[in-house]
């Protein structure tokens, strides 16, 4: 198969969606990869590094996205991208597509073949191309807040940690997943106390018995919500539903109960944001203001470490993108139920009902394309 790797041209993402490591895995099997031309550099990975991994290196993203069968990005086209995706090309990223209509729309009207990473989902309901750049974005989210929470940028001037005598900053962390269970370990580990809500109570159990002492464990309700935002330092909003829109935990009204200063890190806002004023930011702007509290909002939190992000991704994709290139993406996908659940969009149909819920279009099951 012939694999393009363009260049991520969103604002301020430096990841690469393959090392050249991953690069050779796939030469070795007779594939043929197109890396852009310094699509690695950000990532800390050189244009010859991929050559000595038997890639082939072309000047512009216009020939990749041309020449290949199978795109393998890390974030979704953007709108300069979408006139590049052809036709039966299977386009292999992180989509979010039932965040942002516009790209749903052109790629229904690509008729190209959608897999989606944050879709694709092993029996036990994990999300193996999801945890990676989630472990990130969770222990991201506290050295985020806790910069944040500084005063000079407009924060609550609070040492997460406290010193002696001084009682740590509070943690208010909402989601028990992967993001929400790495941002509290991170939030322990720097000493705070730490508040982590989930409506799932075998879950609350499970953090209760890992977690150190100063990580509390709350069911999630809209009243307990609005108790513990009073007096929280920084916020975390760390709930996922897959390939859905996620819900608006935090709405509005409740910023005036909040202390001036408060941050608010909504490591959601790429599937709709759980906070109610979140609003995508990048790395460039990351927060604003809004009723005396700090929204940060950033949508690739982990394309400020690419290095450390693309290794990581890279280790979890890159088996899935060697069964797709040896066997194709219908055979994978019959042989894979967890890599079948990966496809959103399949030659101008939505075969992903999430996505379809999201906004008000018609789906058809993939099995008929299967």
């Amino acid at each position: 198969m012939i694999i393009g790797v363009p260049k991520e041209i969103k604002d301020y993402e430096n990841r690469v969606a393959l090392t050249p490591a991953g690069a050779l895995e796939l030469t070795k099997r007779r594939h043929t990869v197109y890396v852009q031309s310094t699509a690695g550099v950000g990532s800390g990975f050189s244009d010859e590094e991929y050559v000595s991994a038997g890639a082939r290196i072309l000047p512009t993203i216009e020939e990749v996205y041309s020449i290949a069968e199978m795109i393998i990005k890390v974030k979704e086209p953007i709108e300069r991208e979408y006139k590049l995706v052809k036709k039966d090309q299977l386009v292999f990223t992180y989509f979010h597509f039932a965040s942002y209509e516009p790209l749903t729309r052109a790629m229904i009207d690509s008729g190209a073949i959608c897999l989606a990473y944050e879709t694709v989902e092993l029996p036990d309901r994990s999300l193996p191309l999801l945890v990676p750049m989630s472990e990130v974005a969770g222990r991201m989210a506290i050295q985020e807040g806790a910069k944040y929470l500084e005063k000079p940028i407009k924060g609550r001037g609070v040492l997460l940690g406290g010193v002696p005598g001084v009682a740590p900053g509070k943690v208010l962390i909402l989601g028990g997943g992967i993001v929400g269970t790495q941002a509290a370990k991170m939030a322990a580990g720097l000493g705070a106390e730490v508040i982590i809500m989930d409506v799932s109570l075998p879950r609350l159990r499970y953090l209760s018995d890992i977690m150190p002492p100063n990580v509390i464990t709350v069911y999630s309700n809209e009243y307990n919500i609005r108790q513990h935002i009073k007096d929280a330092d920084l916020i975390v909003g760390a709930v996922l539903i897959p390939g859905a829109k996620a819900p608006n935990l935090i709405t509005r009204d409740m910023l005036k109960l909040m202390r001036p200063g408060t941050v608010l890190v909504d490591v959601a806002v790429d599937q709709g944001g759980c906070i109610e004023t979140c609003k995508p930011t990048t790395h460039a702007n990351p927060t604003f203001i809004i009723d005396d509290v700090v929204h940060y909002c950033v949508a690739n939190m982990p394309g400020a470490v690419p290095y450390t992000s693309t290794n990581a991704l890279t280790n979890a994709t890159l088996p899935y993108a060697i069964q797709l290139a040896d066997k194709g993406w219908q055979e994978a996908c019959r042989q894979n139920a967890s890599l079948k659940l990966g496809l959103n969009v399949l030659k101008g149909t939505v075969v992903y009902e999430g996505v379809a819920e999201a906004f008000g279009l018609e789906w058809e099951k993939v099995d008929k394309f299967l």
